[in-house]
């Protein structure tokens, strides 16, 4: 405890009575040390202020320093062998932190191979999207963190966020197609279906917003550094719309330190289909040194489609094309702010849709005419952060978005003839987004708090008729416009128990106005309503290699305005729902150290007045509230080294759930949530060898369960989906600056139905199929430069 408390004393902050300049020797005579305390020393001969922010920094070994030197050159040499560097935000304002990671030209030696040096002790992770310093094995409540090797990302990245689904079980979506799909966590589902109401799942990239009222935009993942899932409702931290959990990307920055770059390239083949590829590149630019970079990645993919029309004698009609590209610009020393900006773009297009009926041959479907889908998705976003008041740290982002979507479907039938008929609908979507936060305490005592605000526009257009020139029908324009004020904080209350407690008040108001092609109209307007969302979590660290966790959370969406079922000139309003979540988790050892590690948690969820995006008779979307749902559940992992080559992980969920409709007629505990399986198991290996003097094999192989889950809640959409296993095998060989790997998916070709749904306007007659795709084969290279 005494060290711990001098450790956290130390969180380094020296503040220098005058400006002497970093240039002027000083003779230091430091002894080795912790580096909070080196840091202190220096900062104080030398007159200058050295903030250390991170506590697990400044508790590393330092050598200390000795001899004549400049400041600068007195911390260069007190970091040696510490993975830090220096900061300079000017020549007396100096901050230390994690030396950022470079990319390795030369393969480093694998753990398997013996030698006398003593193996590395691995990295303590940090849950980022916690917006405070704390450790994954002291975060109370349930984090999945996977960080990226660039590796596996030249080979799965073009996949999106289809590779994060197969790799976290407790991750799902539906399976619509890229770009149209809806993310879930933890069995948290409203509906199979897109329209206005926000999502369950808060997505970011870095700091910034990704979505609102949008479905997942499934971003390319080349060049990201990892991904962080925290599991259940975040009102208290994200507020409206993390009902299920948060998804957050956290990108590589741009390195001021040198110029490299990276590059992959891959081509696929599906069975019974056709013959796509994917490229990928980053360039990290630095722009000057030690100050100022840039980081630039830019891709493409084209997924081959396997779905015949033989009606129009057409084949492979459900191809996909994306492409994008992510720029990231950083300033290290604006002022004492560290400056990053970025900007995102990314389009993807799918000429047809993935479905087939049941009854029909094996991947064919005949249409009247083409469904197609297109994807356009642009942010901006800058984030501004300094170390302020010592050890704590100031953050601001601001993000816009703008998100356009457009669906077409055929709904030829929908009127009583056999005339084709067209049915497109298109999303506009505008996002403006800040939050600005403060940050600090060391590890046992986070704490933070901020403030929030977000401006919300969506544009809801829906046109029907024939294929040349439908007709417009009834859309809607949401606006949402929501100011919060949050914080949470931790306190040991014994020397191994913390309490946390935090909470969230935010001020919502909306308005909705229909849409169709008479002018003018007036706008409806809910009133504005104010929001708490409250937590409380115990951690308790009954040894050192045991600890478990009770976590108590709410969460919440706001209301809106959706055309009325069976309408083309009226609107209705659907209201606010709520969700409260209990979880009590244990987690034994540690994958990072330990051979055999465990992580595990139950939890039960009361979800009142669901919103759900819905189909009515007639197959056009409409949105309601259907009722409060109850979920219950256990989810867990467990990772064992059996040897220094090869890694075996088994992660498995259980789900039930049951949901009271808001129709008394309807009512029924039988009821379940949508598109959630009830059970999933993952298992996966990983292993990794030295061939030769730098040939190194690396290596993967998974099976997932999907369980049983329904397309809706009542009938029609009570459709029976998933209950099907699906595998995967795939190696790389590295040859130090480059590699070559093949990757084998559905490795069985299984066959079975992913989601059951494709076209709205067929949906009544309950034979819609999505299937797997079948086996593809990708043979790729990968270089680093």
């Amino acid at each position: 405890m005494r060290g711990n408390k001098r450790a956290a004393a130390v969180v380094a902050i020296v503040l220098g009575l005058g400006a002497a300049s970093t240039a002027r020797a000083e003779t230091f005579n430091i002894a080795p040390g912790q580096l909070g305390e080196v840091a202190a020393a220096i900062g104080a001969q030398a007159g200058i202020t050295v903030a250390v922010t991170d506590p697990e920094l400044a508790r590393r070994l330092s050598p200390g320093v000795r001899g004549t030197f400049s400041a600068r050159a007195a911390l260069e040499r007190a970091l040696r062998g510490t993975g830090a560097e220096a900061v300079f935000y000017d020549k007396a304002t100096v901050r230390i932190v994690k030396a950022r990671a470079k990319p390795r030209l030369v393969s480093q030696k694998p753990a398997a191979v013996a030698t006398s040096a003593p193996p590395a002790v691995p990295e303590e992770i940090i849950v980022t999207a916690s917006k405070q310093n704390i450790l994954l094995d002291n975060y109370p409540g349930s984090a999945k963190i996977v960080d990226f090797e660039p590796a596996w990302l030249s080979r799965h990245g073009p996949r999106g966020t289809a590779a994060l689904t197969e790799t976290l079980p407790t991750l799902s979506s539906t399976n619509l197609g890229r770009g149209r799909n809806k993310l879930y966590v933890r069995g948290i589902s409203d509906s199979s279906f897109n329209g206005p109401t926000q999502a369950t799942v808060g997505q970011y990239l870095g700091d910034a917003r990704l979505n609102y009222n949008a479905p997942d935009p499934d971003l390319n993942l080349y060049d990201l550094k990892r991904v962080e899932v925290l599991a259940g409702p975040q009102g208290t931290l994200y507020g409206a719309g993390s009902l299920g959990g948060v998804v957050r990307l956290v990108p590589n920055a741009p390195d001021s330190a040198e110029t490299y770059a990276t590059a992959s390239t891959g081509v696929s083949a599906t069975r019974f289909g056709g013959v796509g590829g994917d490229a990928a590149a980053m360039l990290n630019l630095p722009l000057a040194k030690g100050r100022m970079a840039l980081r630039l990645v830019v891709y493409a993919t084209r997924e081959p489609g396997y779905i015949d029309d033989p009606s129009r004698n057409l084949h492979d009609i459900n191809d996909s094309l994306s492409f994008g590209q992510r720029l990231m610009f950083r300033m290290d020393d604006l002022a004492g702010w560290t400056i990053d900006a970025g900007v995102v773009a990314q389009n993807i297009t799918t000429d047809d849709g993935q479905y087939i009926l049941r009854g029909d041959p094996p991947l064919e479907r005949s249409n009247a005419l083409a469904q197609p889908f297109r994807n356009d998705y642009r942010l901006l976003y800058v984030t501004a952060r300094r170390p302020v008041f010592g050890s704590s740290e100031l953050v601001s982002t601001t993000s816009l978005v703008s998100h356009d979507l457009k669906t077409v479907f055929d709904a030829t039938g929908s009127d009583g003839t056999t005339s084709p008929r067209r049915f497109e609908e298109k999303n506009n979507i505008a996002l403006l987004s800040n939050e600005t936060r403060l940050s600090g305490g060391d590890r046992r005592t986070p704490w933070v708090a901020g403030m929030s605000g977000i401006y919300s526009i969506s544009r809801l257009s829906r046109f029907l008729g024939s294929p040349d020139n439908p007709g417009q029908i009834a859309g809607v324009r949401n606006r949402q416009v929501e100011l919060s004020l949050f914080g949470q904080a931790s306190y040991p209350i014994a020397s191994s128990l913390v309490a946390t407690g935090g909470g969230r008040l935010t001020v919502s108001d909306g308005a909705g106005k229909l849409l169709d092609d008479a002018p003018g109209g007036k706008e409806e307007s809910s009133h504005a309503r104010a929001r708490f969302a409250g937590s409380a979590a115990l951690d308790w660290h009954l040894s050192p290699s045991l600890s478990t966790f009770l976590h108590y959370q709410q969460g919440f969406r706001p209301g809106g305005f959706a055309v009325a079922s069976g309408s083309t000139t009226e609107s209705q309003e659907f209201e606010a729902d709520d969700l409260s979540q209990v979880e009590l988790g244990v987690r034994w050892r540690d994958k990072a150290r330990d051979r055999l590690s465990v992580r595990a948690a139950i939890f039960a969820v009361d979800w009142n007045h669901v919103q759900a995006d819905l189909v009515d008779s007639s197959g056009l979307p409409i949105t309601a509230n259907i009722g409060s749902g109850r979920i219950y559940g256990l989810d867990g992992e467990i990772t064992w080294r059996a040897s220094p080559f090869w890694t075996l992980t088994t992660a498995a969920f259980l789900n039930y759930s049951n949901l009271v409709a808001t129709d008394p007629a309807a009512a029924n505990d039988a009821i379940t949530l949508p598109n959630i399986p009830r059970d999933g198991v993952r298992i996966g290996s990983q292993w990794r060898f030295e061939l030769g003097r730098d040939v190194i094999l690396t290596g993967e192989a998974s099976a997932h369960y999907v369980g049983e889950s329904h397309l809706g809640a009542s009938p029609p959409l009570d459709v029976m989906q998933g209950r099907y296993i699906v595998s995967a095998i795939g190696a790389r060989i590295d040859f130090a600056r480059f590699g070559i790997s093949l990757d084998v998916s559905n490795l069985g070709d299984a066959r079975a139905n992913t989601f059951a749904f494709g076209n709205p306007f067929g949906l009544s007659r309950q034979n819609q199929i999505t299937p797997l795709r079948p086996r593809t084969v990708r043979l790729g290279v990968d270089a680093r430069f």
